[in-house]
């Protein structure tokens, strides 16, 4: 009997505190923090222009015609322009912002954070892509 009594006015003063309004503080004071901007693709960018050309944003491979820190090929640079409406040369791919750029185009189609499919699909298509892909990660 007392260990109800005790039970009951425990519940009491609990339902109690529960309908009793609660009052916020009067602060007139807010903070906002602003953190840093995260470029999601930054690693894979490094990683990708080490396997493509060392970093070298002056790099040409005569066989593929591939130009620039990310070697840019002639198809590539036909259906970025079809795609974006831009009118970019070959030589604008020694630009590593414009590189970078065309890099980011195609990488966005795919999306963060599937790194694996975007250098696959930067390098072509196949078998072969997955030894390229293999050599990326080694920088990531």
């Amino acid at each position: 009997m007392i260990k109800f009594r005790y039970l009951k006015i425990v519940l009491i003063i609990f339902f109690s505190l529960l309908a009793m309004p609660a009052k916020a503080p009067d602060v007139k004071v807010a903070f906002i923090f602003v953190s840093a901007s995260i470029d999601s693709y930054n690693r894979l960018i490094k990683a990708v222009v080490q396997v493509e050309s060392s970093g070298d944003p002056l790099a040409y491979n005569l066989d593929e015609e591939a130009v620039g820190a990310f070697q840019i090929r002639p198809i590539r640079i036909l259906d970025y322009n079809q795609r974006t409406d831009n009118n970019y040369k070959m030589e604008n791919c020694y630009s590593f912002e414009i590189s970078k750029e065309i890099f980011l185009y195609y990488a966005k189609q795919i999306g963060y954070p599937d790194y694996e499919t975007i250098a696959r699909n930067w390098n072509g298509s196949g078998e072969t892509t997955l030894n390229y892909w293999e050599k990326v990660k080694l920088y990531l």
